[in-house]
């Protein structure tokens, strides 16, 4: 083979990020000789195939270098992200609207809604079952802008704080790099869901209001204006910033673990569907940290966007510290843990579909 053709089959990831002691070795070692337990059907091949018709077809992601391949850190590559954060938010949000229903009228009238159970059976007696869907339209926008800002400008910003800290700070403070740039991403996501939120909790915790966002928008900014849209941003902030911090950093790290302990063979050489099962599973995981963290200020969101006029202070003066922190939150660990992990899967099964590489999982090489 010629060396050009060699280099064509080079992966261009950044060893500081996703390159992992001998994975590059056992790289090549794969892509020149197959392992021994696949059984290979003979192929007719021309010369200048041959080496890709030797290869097996189990799972392997191919090299963004290759013809038709996207290159790691392209505009094609952020747009892929971006669609893959779209997907994985506003899809999943959408499912577990009605348990979302619940959780908000849990949070704004404790008196009423005393538990899940009786949550479902109090709306279903009211609102019929289609009641439990009120408020999907914009639960499903606002979280597909915010999904596609989340993650697009996450693997944006992890490149970037990357590249200014250098490969040797890079790989030190990698956690770091993931806070910094999932933190970075969410002041922008959030800034795009904020209305939707808005008119979805008002939607959702005041019967008789609207609807859905078709005719909720009109009657909320007729109400408080288009300023009332963003009442809620900086609590909203206060939820999600912290929230998606942990959803990444802790993913990352979850991940990395689950590759270094659990998993008998590396990253490199596992499926296709061990490498999403971990996905979901270190998404799983890093929910649960996500919803306690972010409680307090899920709170809040849910109290002011349902009334009318209050204020950070009076919330906290009516629900209390307390309440604060508990009030709806076994409820939330559930669909928080189980959204966030489908949010994994399902983001990293789009980036495996355009031949893109999982999300984490490698430790960076020791320089």
């Amino acid at each position: 083979m010629a060396p050009s053709s060699r280099q064509s089959s080079q992966s261009l990831l950044p060893s500081h990020l996703y390159a992992a002691p001998g994975m590059a070795s056992g790289f090549a070692r794969y892509i020149t000789k197959p392992p021994t337990e696949i059984v290979e059907r003979p192929r007719l091949a021309s010369p200048a195939g041959a080496l890709a018709d030797r290869r097996p077809s189990s799972f392997l992601i191919a090299a963004p270098s290759e013809p038709g391949k996207i290159e790691m850190y392209s505009p094609a590559f952020y747009a892929a992200c971006t669609v893959g954060g779209i997907l994985s938010c506003g899809l999943t949000h959408m499912a577990v609207t009605p348990l979302d229903l619940v959780k908000c009228n849990m949070q704004i009238d404790p008196a009423k809604y005393k538990s899940i159970g009786s949550g479902f059976g109090i709306l279903l007696k009211e609102q019929g079952a289609k009641g439990f869907f009120r408020g999907w339209v914009p639960t499903l926008l606002g979280y597909s802008a915010q999904g596609a800002c989340k993650f697009g400008f996450y693997e944006y910003f992890k490149k970037y704080y990357s590249d200014l800290a250098g490969p040797e700070n890079a790989q030190k403070y990698k956690t770091v790099i993931y806070l910094a740039g999932s933190a970075s991403a969410e002041f922008i996501a959030d800034i795009a869901l904020c209305p939707f939120e808005a008119v979805k909790v008002r939607v959702q915790t005041k019967p008789g209001f609207a609807r859905g966002l078709a005719d909720g928008f009109p009657k909320f900014v007729a109400s408080e204006g288009y300023a009332g849209l963003y009442k809620g941003l900086v609590p909203l902030w206060g939820r999600q910033i912290p929230y998606t911090m942990m959803k990444f950093a802790c993913f990352e790290k979850t991940v990395e673990l689950l590759y270094q302990h659990v998993v008998p063979v590396p990253k490199s050489e596992c499926s296709k569907g061990t490498q999403l099962g971990i996905s979901f599973a270190g998404g799983y995981i890093a929910g649960v940290f996500c919803a306690i963290v972010s409680h307090p200020a899920d709170n809040l969101v849910s109290f002011l966007n349902n009334s009318k006029g209050a204020t950070v202070g009076e919330a906290v003066k009516q629900i209390g510290v307390m309440g604060l922190f508990t009030r709806g939150l076994p409820l939330r660990i559930v669909m928080i843990g189980t959204l966030t992990g489908a949010q994994w899967g399902i983001y990293d099964a789009f980036k495996v579909f355009v031949g893109l590489p999982t999300t984490g999982g490698v430790a960076p090489v020791q320089k």
